[in-house]
């Protein structure tokens, strides 16, 4: 039976893709073979050592598994024919889906949106390096999506030493304000740096949310200590190893800084409250990228602003929590 001409990825491995081959996934040049997939699920690191929490693989079923062999070129094309790039074959094997998804994911239950993805994915595994074409122009943002070579040469052209990556799969609320505030306390200028990759059905749609960040960098804060970049990874929600993979990534757009979230991708309570920040603490001193912890943060019903608990003299019970959730269930999404 003759080699595919191509093969087809899922939105997850489309964007997983394009990160590969801009160098945002840095030291990785492609997807992952079996001893950097087995080192990742159960030590954290690249089969040479390197810290890494997320599997990057592109998945294949059994019956085109078989019909591939090492040093075949194919393409690369999405679920709706448009081609995408190509692959060098280097490995084909098999994946253990249950042992991936408990070591990802911490769970198995399909009612977790990255195992629901998991768990739909064809059950072997194809290595090898990639190059990509540029997004095509329809796709949301597109023109937006700085590469990190664009990103650290906008942040030398400003003169910039350190920079703040935030993280956001939500629209920008007044906690995140805030944040980003005094952030640039400690830094020269920020990387608002929003998901805009497959996320969950239920999550706010790109088209909304990014006008959001561009009213943001408009009206709400200082131009020339902010850049707008969109940043196409598909959420995997892992929580813990999500965190971590998120700072590694910001760390090649050329952050010094990366701002971890209390539940840093986490969904529903698949994950304790502190884990993500957790396993970022773990791994602190070899991330290469300074974490920004920040408290918890609050409206104040009786001074009626955005505060930190202990930064304002009133009471617990006049302070209410500002969360995404909370933005998503007033939007009348589900959450």
């Amino acid at each position: 039976m003759p080699a595919p001409e191509f093969l087809v990825l899922d939105p997850m491995e489309v964007a997983d893709l394009e990160l590969l081959a801009c160098g945002a996934y840095r030291p990785l040049a492609g997807f992952m073979g079996r001893g950097d997939y087995e080192s990742v699920l159960e030590n954290w690191r690249l089969e040479a050592g390197d810290l890494w929490a997320l599997p990057v693989t592109l998945s294949v079923d059994a019956e085109t598994a078989r019909r591939l062999s090492p040093g075949e070129v194919l393409a690369l094309r999405d679920r709706e024919g448009v081609e995408r790039g190509e692959i060098r074959v280097r490995e084909v094997f098999p994946r253990d889906v249950r042992r991936e998804a408990l070591a990802v994911f911490g769970t198995e239950n399909v009612r977790h949106p990255g195992v629901k993805v998991l768990t739909a994915q064809g059950r072997w595994l194809v290595s090898g390096s990639v190059s990509v074409k540029r997004p095509p122009p329809g796709i949301p943002s597109a023109s937006r999506r700085g590469l990190p070579e664009e990103t650290r040469e906008e942040f030398r052209r400003r003169g910039w030493k350190s920079v703040a990556g935030f993280q956001t799969r939500n629209p920008l609320h007044a906690g995140h304000e805030y944040l980003l505030r005094k952030a640039l306390e400690r830094v020269d200028g920020v990387l608002l740096h929003p998901t805009v990759g497959p996320t969950k059905e239920d999550d706010v749609p790109v088209e909304e949310r990014w006008r959001s960040y561009e009213d943001f960098v408009k009206n709400r804060f200082p131009s020339d200590r902010i850049v707008l970049s969109a940043y196409p990874q598909a959420m995997r929600y892992a929580g813990p190893r999500e965190a971590v993979h998120h700072a590694l990534a910001r760390k090649n757009y050329g952050c010094t800084h990366f701002i971890v979230g209390r539940d840093h991708a986490g969904t529903g309570d698949f994950y304790a409250p502190e884990a993500a920040r957790e396993a970022v603490r773990r791994f602190e001193k070899e991330l290469g990228i300074v974490p920004l912890f920040f408290g918890e943060v609050f409206r104040c019903r009786d001074c009626g602003r955005v505060v930190m608990e202990g930064e304002c003299p009133h009471p617990g019970s006049s302070l209410e929590k500002i969360s995404g959730t909370r933005l998503r269930r007033s939007a009348g999404f589900p959450v």
